[in-house]
């Protein structure tokens, strides 16, 4: 049985254990303090008469035996009913540890269901360019790239109409980073550069696994 104390967890069995040695106790303390009744004296009652003799009329060492028995099972069933509420405060923590993180892993499960579902991933982004500075990342899963969302994308030229239709005016994109949906302000326009983005902002179609530079001057 595990020590309530010990580095194996508690289990119920171990709980049911001690409550059945605690039963056990008090079955014996009820038994010696039926034999003391049966004597006619209790835990107090003096062994000697008014003389300081030896009563005749009990048995002083079955007596005293007894008396002896009963408080060390007293102590016994303290120390068990010690270890009891321990075990059930260890059950009762445990359970209450699982209970929050279950709830935990159904709140994480249910968010990432309701999480917006990604059509493409940025695999490149050209240090200096427009969409390097508004905070785009490599690895950023695309879940909105203005009009264009998981709803309503076909293909990549997609994104590049967005992008030719939105010249030097904000852009809202959104993108699944590191698990967390993050809004980036993106705003087309002409730099140094190609493109109105970067000239090698390339993102990879989860869709159709392929992956175009719809940044390049070619689209936009």
């Amino acid at each position: 049985m595990a020590d309530p104390g010990g580095s194996r967890p508690v289990t119920v069995s171990d709980v049911q254990q001690l409550v059945k040695r605690k039963d056990e106790v008090e079955a014996q303390i009820k038994a010696y303090y039926e034999l003391l009744g049966q004597k006619g004296v209790g835990m107090t009652e003096p062994l000697v008469d008014a003389e300081d003799f030896p009563r005749g009329d009990i048995d002083i060492y079955e007596v005293r035996t007894a008396r002896h028995n009963i408080i060390c099972l007293q102590n016994d069933h303290k120390a068990l009913m010690k270890q009891v509420e321990e075990a059930l405060h260890q059950l009762h923590a445990r359970e209450k540890e699982k209970r929050a993180r279950d709830e935990a892993e159904a709140l994480a499960e249910a968010m990432s269901q309701s999480q917006p579902q990604p059509f493409a991933r940025v695999n490149a982004v050209t240090p200096g360019s427009p969409a390097s500075i508004s905070g785009l990342q490599v690895d950023d899963e695309i879940v909105e790239f203005g009009s264009v969302n998981i709803n309503n994308f076909q293909n990549l030229q997609n994104i590049a109409t967005v992008v030719q239709h939105s010249e030097g005016r904000p852009l809202s994109v959104t993108v699944i980073r590191s698990g967390r949906k993050v809004h980036v302000g993106l705003t087309p326009k002409r730099w140094a550069g190609k493109g109105l983005l970067g000239d090698d902002h390339c993102v990879e179609n989860n869709k159709a696994e392929v992956c175009a530079c719809f940044l390049d001057s070619d689209l936009v």
